[in-house]
């Protein structure tokens, strides 16, 4: 009896064991949390964005409909992704209200830009649509080499570094169509 109780609990400390923390999602930190919740809204105006360009009353062109489109076929599952990381850390999915978080946020357009934006037509509407999402996405590239250098979370560092990548290929590209 005595040699069956030693072997469950050695069964037992060797399953809490590989069980222990190897699960690098349920690690991070406040630089992780705060990323999650400040991209999140830096994302949904990029979708807004990409809404505005795919709206055929502003008559954007085919490249930025495409772009746009791009945009946001990439952006919403990374909401998605920063929303599951957040409510399995049990942290708000929203930054504190009570904070002004825009000056950490850059690229971000106010309303008085969104409305402006959302007046263009044509080719009007194209060049100032890409300088608005070029500043947009230099934003999100400041704030994820920010959670790449400071976080901890693994899942968070490896987003980031995706969002640094496809960000950057889209800035030049579109750099390249408003010829800066």
């Amino acid at each position: 009896m005595k040699k069956t109780i030693l072997t469950l609990a050695a069964a037992s400390l060797l399953l809490v064991g590989c069980s222990g923390t190897s699960d690098d999602s349920a690690e991070f930190d406040a630089d992780d949390t705060m990323f999650a919740q400040m991209m999140i809204p830096h994302h949904e105006q990029a979708i807004e964005l990409s809404d505005m360009a795919l709206d055929p009353a502003t008559g954007a062109g085919q490249t930025v409909k495409d772009l746009a489109t791009r945009i946001k076929a990439e952006q919403d599952p990374e909401i998605a992704q920063m929303t599951s990381l957040l409510t399995a850390w049990g942290q708000p999915t929203q930054m504190d209200a009570s904070m002004d978080h825009s000056s950490m946020m850059g690229g971000m357009l106010s309303t008085d830009e969104l409305a402006a934006l959302g007046a263009l037509r044509g080719p009007d509407f194209d060049t100032s649509w890409l300088k608005a999402m070029i500043a947009h996405h230099e934003g999100a590239v400041e704030m994820a080499r920010d959670v790449i250098d400071n976080g901890t979370n693994n899942e968070i560092r490896a987003l980031a570094e995706s969002m640094v990548s496809s960000q950057l290929a889209e800035i030049d590209e579109m750099k390249a169509l408003v010829g800066s």
